[in-house]
């Protein structure tokens, strides 16, 4: 099993020990279970969508679950009658749970199935109180929230 060491990056940094304790517990936790298998996809500055293959399962048999900073997507199959004899069972009839850690302020929006794949839309929204602002120079008590990729402003601040 590989070891990552952060020890250089933790005599050096502050405040990142959350940060590279994740990255250490998804090494150790990895132990090859890839089912199901997803795709994350990042759809602009603020929105991501993750894409689990489910095939077999429904709604009901999914639960997805958000909290803080985690998101946990459980599978769960039910005991189907067969009407015939199984000569082979090639599809997977197991159950799974993923884990997803989430970045701040990052909640889900939606989800979705559709034709075995599972899709959860998720969205970062920074509270305004977290945004940068501008500060007046020379008493002016105006402040107002800085759109990113702003020059211009910044321009007329100067």
């Amino acid at each position: 099993m590989p070891r990552l060491d952060f020890t250089p990056y933790r005599r050096t940094t502050v405040g990142f020990d959350h940060l590279f304790d994740l990255l250490e517990s998804q090494v150790r936790n990895n132990g090859g279970d890839n089912y199901p298998p997803f795709n994350i996809e990042r759809r602009g500055d603020d929105n991501y969508r993750i894409t689990l293959a489910v095939a077999g399962f429904r709604p009901a048999d999914i639960d997805i679950t958000a909290q803080q900073n985690l998101l946990v997507v459980q599978g769960r199959k039910r005991d189907e009658v067969q009407d015939g004899e199984m000569l082979h069972v090639g599809i997977a009839n197991r159950g799974f749970e993923r884990r997803f850690e989430l970045a701040d302020y990052v909640r889900v929006e939606g989800a979705d199935l559709a034709d075995g794949l599972l899709v959860i839309d998720l969205v970062r929204e920074v509270p305004e109180a977290m945004k940068p602002k501008k500060i007046a120079v020379n008493g002016q008590s105006t402040l107002k929230a800085v759109p990113a990729g702003d020059d211009a402003d910044e321009a007329d601040a100067a």
